[in-house]
């Protein structure tokens, strides 16, 4: 079960059976939260909801990821870090802020280069696993609400 959540409901293993290899595995988590807030937004669903689902994705990644952190390893194959992340930084947003909290996570997330990105990462175990992604979800969440305050 824990491998199942940890995988994003499976959506973690896309690239190793489209490309034979692990990368990109992030982004196919991400994707789901992109999809689910597309349809919230679509719904003019309350921006607590998007809230709850970053909570519970948060839980479930600390939780599915536990047993595959051993030796401070994060297989790329777990990706409901990155789907916990991306609802965090698309929390009550629509149009381009969405967008660009989208894009500012996602890039916050792979290329670490935002301030406690790297750092979060280093904490132990499901933590550092989890806990990247939702730096880089909070700088997300910024920029996109920057935007929309400034429009």
């Amino acid at each position: 079960m824990r491998r199942i959540v940890a995988s994003s409901f499976g959506l973690g293993y896309l690239p190793r059976l489209l490309w034979k290899t692990d990368s990109g595995a992030g982004t196919f988590g991400a994707g789901l939260a992109a999809v689910v807030g597309l349809v919230l937004w679509a719904h003019d669903a309350p921006w607590w909801v998007m809230l709850l689902l970053a909570l519970a994705a948060t839980a479930a990644s600390l939780w599915s990821a536990i047993p595959f952190a051993v030796g401070g390893q994060d297989p790329g194959w777990v990706c409901m870090d990155e789907t916990a992340g991306t609802f965090l930084a698309l929390i009550g947003l629509t149009g381009w802020p969405w967008a660009l909290a989208l894009a500012v996570a996602r890039l916050g997330d792979i290329y670490k280069v935002l301030p406690g990105v790297r750092r979060a990462e280093r904490l132990p175990g499901a933590l550092g696993i989890t806990a990247d992604d939702l730096v880089a979800g909070l700088y997300g969440l910024a920029a996109g609400w920057l935007l929309a305050i400034l429009r």
